[in-house]
């Protein structure tokens, strides 16, 4: 089974983040996306810990963002605004959403089949076309009390959400 893990908004929840990676390293997942504002450099180096590759973008928290770039290249990662993955013959596209707009471009372009998303600490998966959007929610729990991330089945296009407490 083809799985991959979102998350988004860490926020520096040093304890949550800890959790999620012990929970996708339980399951098989293959790839590891965030979708931005984890914040600080710590926070990113905690993800080292995932068995799967992982994949960052920038979210609009993410101050220190040469530090940042710094430790996810040690992670034999990358980190940018906006990253286009190519996964199990799927193009993915991974973006923080703090432009709405540019987020809606992306998906109305039907170029990928998944487009994985955050800013808004709000959990939702949609279908837009041949499109399809999935914001995990909040990992850090700040602001709705419900620290969340998605697992995709590639192979079932099914998406769940995962709860931490």
């Amino acid at each position: 089974m083809k799985k991959i893990g979102i998350l988004s908004d860490s926020h520096d929840n040093m304890k949550l983040l800890k959790k999620a990676v012990e929970k996708l390293n339980k399951v098989e997942i293959e790839l590891v996306l965030h979708a931005g504002d984890i914040v600080a450099p710590f926070s990113a180096r905690l993800l080292g810990e995932l068995k799967a590759p992982v994949r960052f973008v920038f979210g609009n928290n993410d101050g220190e963002r040469q530090l940042l770039r710094k430790v996810v290249g040690e992670l034999n990662s990358e980190i940018d605004d906006f990253l286009e993955i190519e996964f199990s013959g799927k193009n993915i596209a991974l973006y923080h959403g703090t432009d709405r707009r540019i987020l809606d471009l992306i998906v109305e372009s039907q170029r990928y089949f998944l487009v994985a998303t955050g800013h808004t600490h709000e959990k939702y998966i949609k279908k837009v076309g041949n499109t399809l959007v999935v914001n995990p929610g909040e990992l850090c729990g700040y602001l709705t009390g419900e620290a969340t991330f998605a697992v995709l089945d590639l192979e079932e296009g099914e998406v769940q959400f995962e709860l931490l407490k």
